[in-house]
């Protein structure tokens, strides 16, 4: 199937499902040949971006329940598509492409996805390129500062499903670098928060709990700090938090010591947290040269994340670029990297299919 490139304007629909959120953008852009591409990267423009949560129906167990993500997405997706078409004041006919997210997650929430962009590509006989959601969250902070060059950088993603860094060349050649063992650190999050009984999403209300507390009260771990490679891993941090809840048990029971007690905890898990991420990018940042740190995912909506990456890089003397923070969780609006790959004329063909979990690539070049 060809792209119209004598379209104007142009419209590209992109919908993202990878994990909690429904959502979908419709992104505008110029066509420009193939050939001026080496004068630089178009940025398209956003002109509409819904976005469906689940929060309520994953909040009763602590954490997105993959079976129930699936069959939210069924409901909420064609409601969502119709919803940011109006916003952007077209309607299926003016679309000229569709994009869809297929890797990397859950595997139910992307088949959904995929079946749907599949379907209007027939029917519409428009063009289908699909794209990969971390270089989707790297791509968020190009949309927020379309005057900057952002590339080539070190990526950094932190979010329910990911905490990783990768050597990004431009914004769809990209090299895995190193992530995390066993949790992703806003798992880590929602787990803490859980056995804190704070609520969920626990990213929001750790940070919420946090800020009363003392981040020096509890002696935490930052693992791999003290190493040269590019891990992470939060399991024994939780550990350690259980561990500390139940030694002071009876200040947890007493109502009026436990506000205190679940504040402090909060804080330091918060601390060794967001150290643990600004350890090993420092040091992904020492490694690669890099003088650009992008950063991506719903966890770098947190503030104390923010403002020490700010610090870190102005004493690396590396730019920080950091979307608002309506482009750092899941949105479809930064699919509008898929653009870039009409661009590069890498359309998709109909029998594609999604990866769920996250590539690691040895050391080569990741070209998509």
């Amino acid at each position: 199937m060809e792209a119209d490139t004598t379209a104007s304007p142009f419209y590209m629909l992109a919908l993202e499902t990878t994990c909690d959120e429904t959502s979908a953008a419709v992104i505008e852009g110029p066509w420009p040949p193939v050939s001026d591409l080496d004068s630089g990267w178009p940025v398209p423009r956003c002109l509409s971006n819904i976005v469906s949560s689940q929060v309520d129906l994953h909040s009763p167990y602590g954490g997105v329940v993959p079976e129930i993500a699936s069959r939210a997405h069924l409901t909420a997706i064609l409601p969502v598509i119709r919803q940011s078409l109006d916003a952007a004041g077209i309607d299926y006919p003016d679309l000229s492409a569709i994009a869809i997210a297929t890797k990397p997650g859950l595997v139910g929430a992307l088949v959904v996805g995929l079946s749907v962009a599949k379907t209007l590509s027939i029917v519409l006989g428009k063009p289908l390129i699909t794209y990969d959601h971390m270089e989707a969250h790297l791509y968020a902070a190009q949309l927020a500062t379309p005057s900057a060059h952002i590339f080539p950088c070190l990526g950094l993603i932190v979010s329910g499903g990911h905490t990783t860094l990768m050597d990004c060349q431009t914004a769809l050649d990209t090299t895995w670098l190193g992530g995390t063992l066993d949790d992703a650190v806003g798992e880590a999050f929602d787990k803490v928060a859980s056995m804190l009984r704070l609520g969920y999403p626990g990213g929001p209300v750790i940070q919420r709990a946090a800020e009363s507390g003392d981040p020096k009260s509890f002696d935490f771990p930052r693992p791999f700090s003290q190493e040269t490679r590019l891990v992470f891993s939060y399991s024994g941090l939780k550990t350690a938090v259980l561990r500390a809840l139940q030694a002071n048990k009876p200040m947890a029971d007493d109502p009026l010591q436990r506000p205190l007690l679940i504040a402090n905890l909060a804080a330091s898990f918060q601390a060794a947290a967001v150290e643990s991420v600004v350890i090993k990018t420092r040091q992904a940042l020492r490694q690669t040269g890099h003088k650009r740190l992008v950063v991506g995912g719903g966890v770098a909506a947190n503030r104390l994340l923010r403002k020490a990456l700010e610090e870190m890089c102005h004493r690396q003397k590396a730019e920080l670029f950091i979307p608002p923070m309506w482009l750092c969780t899941d949105n479809a609006a930064m699919g509008a990297v898929a653009y870039l790959k009409l661009c590069r004329g890498e359309l998709a063909d109909l029998d594609c299919d999604v990866v769920a979990g996250l590539l690691r690539p040895n050391n080569g070049r990741n070209k998509r």
